[in-house]
């Protein structure tokens, strides 16, 4: 199985199949993938998408004023469910700016902030992809920290290892260059980018591995974060049904 797919429109779509995971098993391929943006595919983008991939659920972690701007683009054509979760948003900026100066932070501390504020949007994201039939994308911006912070807390319920999770979010490395130059070549995006700390530019090893003990000093483990986040223990066992091998 090949994990990146390709498409004119968008340069991390990935699909998380193939990892090993919990007692034994691995993540299921062609199930669950995550992205960069997803309103500049192409015609033949989308084809791939519904015909090759069977891809039947969205779930689009940028703001509202994104969405506003942006748009779905094609694929808001497709009868194809859409979920809106935005992991920060218009409420949240006045508190996270309140909260911390993000030039003194770094990247990871900044992660945690957001799985810390985002708590209700996150469990809502895991309970979608527990219940979904069909293949999930979920999506931010550059694909690489909204959706880094997804990617690590389900793939770590999931049991998949931390060196791999560590691995998976650096991957988004390899097409970053064209991510951002093509972020700020949109109006949406120029100033957003010319007011973020340098080092979210980056998507280095040692953040996700600062991320996860962040996380695991302050909460245990990610599966006591997201049982105080409001997940259920059922809901966490049908998330791993779903998307690991038997």
């Amino acid at each position: 199985m090949q994990r990146a797919i390709e498409l004119e429109g968008c340069f991390n779509f990935r699909d998380l199949g193939g990892y090993p995971a919990a007692d034994g098993r691995t993540v299921v391929w062609r199930k669950l993938f995550r992205s960069d943006g997803l309103h500049l595919l192409s015609d033949a983008d989308v084809a791939k998408l519904r015909e090759e991939v069977g891809l039947g659920d969205i779930v689009d972690l940028r703001s509202t004023h994104e969405l506003d701007t942006d748009g779905r683009g094609r694929l808001g054509e497709e009868a194809i469910r859409f979920h809106h979760l935005p992991l920060f948003d218009g409420d949240t900026r006045e508190k996270r700016r309140a909260d911390y100066d993000p030039n003194q932070i770094t990247l990871a501390e900044r992660y945690f902030f957001l799985a810390d504020l985002a708590k209700e949007p996150i469990s809502r994201v895991l309970r979608i992809m527990a219940d979904s039939d069909e293949p999930v994308v979920y999506h931010c911006a550059a694909g690489k920290d909204r959706t880094g912070v997804i990617s690590a807390i389900l793939l770590s319920l999931l049991g998949v290892p931390d060196a791999i999770i560590v691995a998976d979010y650096a991957a988004s490395r390899d097409n970053l260059d064209a991510i951002i130059e093509r972020l700020t070549a949109a109006r949406s995006y120029r100033k957003m980018f010319q007011e973020l700390p340098p080092d979210t530019m980056h998507a280095e090893p040692e953040t996700m591995v600062n991320f996860l003990a962040k996380m695991a000093d302050e909460f245990g483990s990610v599966r006591e974060y997201v049982v105080g986040a409001g997940v259920k223990d059922a809901e966490i066992e049908r998330l791993r049904e779903r998307l690991l091998t038997p």
